[in-house]
């Protein structure tokens, strides 16, 4: 630009130099020169001025944050289920009984560490092992919550996992039925869970009993192995359990006194039935085997688990076999099951066996059936039907029948 002004100047200046002096041309030059340089400067300063706004934005653009590293709190998570029930009981030479109960359950967790999980959870009703059931009435009355979990979950290695406290069963109920283990039990002790491949080999060390200073001290050792794989259109599940539970000579863990569950007792004074002690100790051998594939384009499976006490002379067996169709998981989608089961009274240890099937515990035969109907994800509404026969080994046989509607919600 200052290039042009000083041509046009110059050309100027060479026209008007005739008519003005050499000194006069000469200070006109002198300050011709001076108003280039001006020129120049402000060229500069205006191209500065120019580039300032880019220089400007790039400045003021935010820098993005180091990524902020995982805290084991945002590991936190919780969930829970409740359920409505009504019962309706018909069990021979006792009142038909009718009742309505609740069962709320919630767990917190979270991981300090990427192989640590440390969980609690509280549970509706009372201090049963097999049942957080809390039946409605009293007025009103506020009802009892309880500690049902407190555990923690290491995985020591690929394939490994170590959890010890109050905790969830690790052992397989096949086919969800509880022919030992109701669902509802939540053992106390160590557990040792190993699965590789098709592979699984649990372990555990669950105490009935660890003070010493009630003298009925008592840990239960168990032991379950085999294998689930796909097979062909369907999966097949098959293993083996080995429960010992040491309890010969032992006055009672939960309940009155002479309350056994089924199981075989010997009593100081057998008419008052006073000092009352179990008979035999339960070791318990089992095999299972469960298939499932799909039928009419519906889930369906079949089941078979048998159990022995080996250190029982007589009433020592038990087995159950079912079918199940379809599966109430996604809305409005329904199943439907049919059991059979034979539970001898000495088969089983019977505090912790379903404590449904024959009102609760061991020496019981008969009809499960069950349907469910999915509402959504998150609801679920169901039935189960028990046509039973029990103390049939000990006691009195007689027929007994319950019936039991749920509507379940989980989140």
């Amino acid at each position: 630009m200052h290039y042009v002004i000083f041509l046009t100047l110059l050309l100027l200046g060479n026209q008007a130099s005739a008519a003005v002096s050499e000194e006069e041309f000469a200070e006109l030059s002198a300050q011709l020169r001076m108003l280039m340089e001006r020129v120049a400067t402000l060229e500069a300063e205006n191209k500065t001025l120019k580039e300032a706004p880019v220089i400007t934005q790039i400045a003021s653009e935010p820098v993005a944050a180091a990524p902020r590293k995982n805290e084991w709190t945002d590991t936190i998570a919780i969930k829970g289920d409740f359920r409505y029930r009504y019962e309706h009981i018909d069990a021979e030479r006792s009142d038909t009984r009718e009742r309505n109960r609740v069962r709320a359950r919630t767990e917190i967790s979270a991981k300090p560490t990427d192989n640590l999980k440390v969980g609690i959870g509280i549970a509706s009703g009372g201090d049963d092992p097999v049942s957080t059931n809390q039946t409605l009435g009293g007025g009103a009355s506020t009802k009892d919550v309880r500690l049902d979990l407190a555990y923690f979950s290491y995985q020591a290695t690929e394939g490994l996992n170590i959890t010890g406290g109050k905790m969830k069963n690790i052992y397989r109920r096949i086919g969800g039925n509880g022919l030992i283990w109701d669902g509802d039990y939540r053992p106390e002790g160590l557990a040792f869970i190993y699965e590789r491949g098709n592979f699984f080999f649990d372990t555990s060390f669950n105490f009935l009993e660890s003070d010493s200073k009630s003298g009925n001290e008592t840990i239960a050792y168990g032991i379950q192995t085999g294998f689930d794989i796909d097979l062909g259109s369907g999966n097949l599940l098959a293993g083996a359990s080995y429960y010992d539970i040491g309890v010969a000579g032992r006055e009672v863990y939960f309940g009155d006194d002479n309350e056994f569950f089924g199981n075989s007792f010997t009593c100081v004074d057998p008419l008052t039935l006073n000092g009352c002690t179990y008979t035999n100790d339960y070791e318990e051998v089992e095999l299972f085997v469960e298939f499932k594939t799909t039928l009419a384009e519906r889930p369906f499976s079949l089941f078979a688990d048998v159990v022995q006490n080996q250190a029982a002379n007589d009433l020592d067996t038990g087995w159950a076999a079912g079918v199940k169709l379809g599966k109430a998981s996604k809305p409005r989608s329904w199943e439907f099951s049919y059991i059979y089961q034979d539970l001898e009274a000495d088969a089983v240890f019977g505090l912790l066996a379903d404590s449904d099937f024959g009102g609760g515990g061991t020496d019981a035969r008969g009809h499960i059936l069950k349907g469910a109907w999915a509402v959504n994800k998150k609801w679920k509404i169901g039935f189960t039907y028990f046509d039973n026969e029990r103390n049939i080994d000990l006691g009195r046989e007689e027929d007994y029948s319950r019936f039991m509607l749920d509507t379940a919600f989980k989140f």
